[in-house]
């Protein structure tokens, strides 16, 4: 990668390690509390043990990183010879990481271009992936930002959840929209929608459900070139499902991820999230 414009994310972006390393992304990670106890997203805390958790109805929570945890990666970034950073992260509409970026950035000893890119999981990862590849090319830190809001403005995520209810609890979602899953006994299809998470659908079984996950994600991808990712928490058989069916129906598929969640989304999904992330090219 070019050593001129380091990118910076952070742990919600599941980016592959492969692909961490192959661009020299680094990020940054967002702290899971699991009752008395706090622990960085990747390295000390898994979705898995999120998931237990959540069933035994441990009390689970998460927080933003410290500006100072920015703070260090910018100046490890430009310590490792980069004369400016672009710094992309989830939707600020559900988290305070953006925040603490832009005030890390006031700071840093070369110039960081913090975005809100309204995504998460790999939506945000192939941000990142865009923003890396522009500034391999030799692209400068408008290049850089420039692709990673261009592939943030094409991108979609659309999501099946078993219930609403960890979305309601961790206020990622609205009660009346919740009370609404519940009363009438529906299983939610949801989106990003202007960063934030919103009610698609409502269908009456699981089944059906991804079904018609599989057939959204079919209908928008079109013919056209496109990366796709297919998220799971605690569901691996679907997703391993899910992903070999788009295989065979996306035509115009370049690139495609299959992954757990981390924790941190998996606290507010809880376990049988499967999610699919669409994101043209070019």
């Amino acid at each position: 990668m070019s050593r001129q414009v380091a990118v910076v994310t952070d742990s919600t972006a599941y980016l592959p390690q492969q692909a961490m390393e192959r661009h020299g992304i680094s990020a940054v990670p967002l702290t899971v509390v699991l009752g008395d106890k706090a622990l960085e997203e990747g390295t000390e805390v898994s979705a898995r043990s999120v998931a237990q958790a959540l069933r035994r109805r441990t009390s689970v929570t998460t927080s933003r990183p410290s500006p100072e945890t920015f703070a260090a990666a910018y100046r490890a970034a430009a310590a490792a010879g980069a004369d400016g950073i672009v710094s992309l992260h989830l939707s600020a509409e559900m988290s305070g990481t953006y925040d603490a970026a832009v005030l890390a950035a006031r700071d840093a000893p070369v110039p960081v271009r913090v975005v809100d890119t309204g995504m998460v999981a790999m939506a945000l990862g192939f941000c990142a992936l865009a923003a890396a590849e522009a500034a391999e090319a030799g692209g400068t830190l408008d290049d850089a930002v420039a692709a990673a809001e261009k592939r943030a403005g094409g991108t979609a995520a659309y999501f099946y959840v078993d219930t609403l209810d960890y979305l309601r609890r961790g206020g990622r979602i609205g009660a009346a929209q919740a009370l609404l899953g519940s009363a009438l006994a529906v299983k939610p299809l949801l989106q990003l929608d202007g960063g934030r998470i919103e009610l698609l659908e409502k269908v009456r079984t699981a089944s059906k459900a991804i079904a018609r996950l599989e057939e959204i994600v079919v209908e928008r991808a079109g013919g056209s070139p496109v990366d796709i990712a297919v998220h799971h928490l605690a569901a691996a058989d679907r997703a391993e499902q899910l992903a070999e069916r788009l295989r065979e129906r996306v035509p115009g598929l370049v690139e495609l991820h299959v992954s757990e969640v981390g924790a941190v989304i998996g606290a507010h999904t809880g376990p049988g999230l499967l999610g699919a992330v669409l994101s043209p090219r070019g």
